[in-house]
């Protein structure tokens, strides 16, 4: 929970004893390699802190291809937000990659939390904040850069997954072919 513990610090001035009286809400989980977190079509009741590990979200296209919208590392959080939010089935799957361990808290425990606290009303805040402004930075790569560009950055913010992840995946979160992601690699290793 030290992990977890100094995350959650680095958004709000959280005491020891803070931390502690809320501790029993929070959850250790193990996900084993290519089980899911959240489900397509099922209702998401968790969010999770990433100690150790990778996860893949993705979606289902009209095609009926998987499209990878993120790759979540360690020390950093996860959910179907939409799913766990709205109470709704997701509309997307989180699978681990590797083994992962996890901290989670489910969505009723969350809701207490934020009653009980104006501190973990202000994490939650704050959190949601982050969240936006990730899945816009995202979004904005995917329309106005360049394929080499996607991939210089991959390479430069996220470099550890290079190696765990498949080309066929690593493709589609770039919003690019496998045959283009592999000349640019071709290319970048000259």
């Amino acid at each position: 929970m030290e992990s977890f513990k100094l995350f959650l610090k680095s958004i709000v001035p959280l005491s020891d004893q803070e931390f502690e009286n809320y501790r029993q809400y929070f959850k250790a989980r193990t996900l084993p390699r290519n089980s899911y977190f959240a489900e397509i079509g099922k209702t998401s009741n968790e969010a999770a802190f990433i100690k150790k590990g990778l996860l893949r979200t993705y979606y289902i296209n009209e095609k009926y291809e998987e499209m990878t919208s993120c790759f979540c590392e360690e020390n950093n959080l996860t959910a179907s937000y939409k799913s766990f939010i709205s109470q709704q089935p997701s509309e997307l799957s989180i699978q681990a990659v590797e083994d992962t361990e996890l901290i989670t808290i489910n969505y009723t425990d969350l809701q207490n939390l934020y009653q009980q606290s104006p501190i973990w009303q202000n994490i939650g805040r704050t959190i949601a904040e982050r969240q936006y402004m990730v899945m816009e930075q995202y979004a904005s790569v995917l329309c106005n850069e360049t394929a080499k560009q996607k991939y210089l950055r991959l390479l430069k913010e996220q470099p550890s997954i290079i190696n765990k992840v498949s080309i066929k995946d690593m493709a589609s979160y770039l919003g690019i072919t496998r045959r283009t992601l592999s000349r640019i690699r071709k290319e970048i290793t000259k």
